[in-house]
């Protein structure tokens, strides 16, 4: 079982272009989702959506609690917790969580982002009063069986796993390498949400004690259920389950802090062991529904999201001086970055394509996108929101989404209008306002080869 981390995938994704005013259709269309919201009395916020289309349902635990809770030194907790919470509890023994879940045709898992720790798990609608009862006994139940030698298992488990994402992949530093540079030193997104190995070696059974008493506490939590079941046996089911676990003390005043800036454009480079350099650029944007969210997303994808963006057909098929290219607006609770990507084909000089992406760039910034390119992107964004109401366990996940970050879980037609109705204008002012900012450039060359660097100032 994947016990997945919220890294940044930094690739463009291709897709089949869609017809000229199909964005207004799929807005249009874009379904409300029928919810019942109630927070139980210990502070627990509990979201239910019916859908009895199939007959399967989602439960989906969110934790309030991500990297971005951390402290310097003490990085990697909340993901590390997320492996500790399939370790079992008072009445879980170890093992069992998955095997029982399993057994019945449910599938577990877990994420964990710079914001937030999810568990969910899908699958038959007869399973809905197990998969509740395991989530309420790890939330309430966890600490009492919790031992050094549970840690230490699931420590080495993230340190390989950091050693396969992070050390021991090509490129793989790459994303923490900017974000030490791109963040302050004291920020909550300057380190990776997998954390150091050395903080990893250093956390103490007493440091994830204390951890899981501040943050995994109903009071700090929300539970959605979609799919197939009778809303008034939910309800009891959830009251019986969770409603006796006690409330966790105050929480902490999360960080808000203030937006960050490059003080000046900073070139780096990072020597790896790969075949072919990649450059990187970042920028300091916007955080996740801000004003400029949408359009920052819809520019990325004119620059780098399918085979007729800027700069794919530029770079990939017109010129063929790269083999890939990527471009990506990140938005978080505390902040944003737009980061783009490419890497060279064989033969060819970094510099020289970087100075190509920064044309594309300056190019668009200038002279703006047409209505082609926003039909397209318009029309991918909302068919991705759409694919993802396409399940229950997508509509669970999404109804946690907004809930966390706007205060309401149906608010899938408000998100998609932000698409639907953004203008070419707008795209080209967030190219113009926030690219031509201070910004990281990262060169990874091969070992051995730094004369590859990119040097800041190569797309003059």
């Amino acid at each position: 079982m994947t016990r997945s981390v919220g890294r940044l995938a930094l690739a463009a994704t291709l897709v089949t272009l869609a017809p000229p005013g199909l964005a207004a259709q799929q807005a249009g269309a874009m379904p409300r989702l029928p919810v019942q919201k109630f927070t139980l009395p210990n502070g627990l916020e509990v979201i239910l959506h019916e859908d009895h289309s199939v007959p399967l349902v989602t439960v989906n635990v969110w934790y309030k609690v991500g990297s971005s809770d951390e402290q310097p030194g003490r990085t990697g907790f909340a993901h590390l917790f997320e492996h500790v919470m399939f370790m079992g509890s008072q009445n879980v023994p170890v093992g069992k969580y998955d095997e029982w879940l399993e057994a019945v045709g449910a599938s577990p898992n877990g994420s964990t982002s710079q914001d937030r720790t999810n568990y969910y798990q899908g699958g038959s609608s007869t399973a809905l009063p197990l998969m509740l009862w395991l989530e309420a006994d790890r939330m309430g139940a966890l600490l009492p069986t919790m031992s050094q030698d549970k840690l230490d298992v699931q420590r080495d488990v993230v340190k390989n796993e950091r050693r396969q994402s992070y050390d021991n992949v090509p490129y793989g530093r790459a994303w923490e390498t900017i974000l030490r540079t791109l963040y302050p030193l004291q920020h909550p997104y300057s380190w990776p949400v997998i954390g150091s190995m050395e903080d990893l070696s250093a956390a103490s059974l007493a440091d994830v004690n204390s951890f899981f008493r501040m943050y995994y506490a109903p009071n700090n939590a929300s539970v959605s259920i979609a799919g197939d079941f009778a809303p008034d046996s939910a309800r009891a089911w959830v009251t019986r389950y969770f409603g006796a676990i006690p409330r966790g003390p105050a929480m902490p005043p999360r960080p808000m802090i203030a937006d960050a800036r490059v003080v000046r454009d900073t070139a780096i480079m990072l020597e790896d062991r790969v075949q072919l350099p990649r450059v990187y650029w970042a920028w300091h944007t916007a955080r996740a529904f801000h004003p400029d969210d949408a359009a920052l997303d819809l520019l990325a994808y004119v620059l780098a999201g399918d085979k007729n963006s800027r700069l794919y057909k530029r770079l990939v098929y017109d010129l063929q001086v790269a083999q890939s290219v990527g471009a990506r607006q990140s938005s978080g609770r505390l902040a944003g970055s737009f980061l783009v990507d490419v890497t060279p084909r064989p033969g060819q000089d970094p510099s020289a394509v970087a100075r190509i992406v920064e044309e594309e760039i300056s190019r668009l910034a200038t002279g703006g996108v047409t209505e082609e390119e926003m039909t397209r992107a318009r029309n991918t964004f909302l068919s991705r929101m759409l694919n993802s109401l396409a399940s229950v366990q997508g509509k669970a996940d999404q109804l946690q989404y907004y809930n966390y970050f706007v205060g309401t879980p149906d608010y899938v037609q408000e998100d998609a209008a932000r698409y639907a109705s953004a203008r070419a204008e707008d795209v080209q002012r967030v190219a113009r306002q926030y690219l031509s900012e201070s910004k990281v450039l990262l060169t990874v060359v091969p070992q051995g080869k730094p004369e590859m660097m990119v040097q800041m100032g190569a797309g003059n």
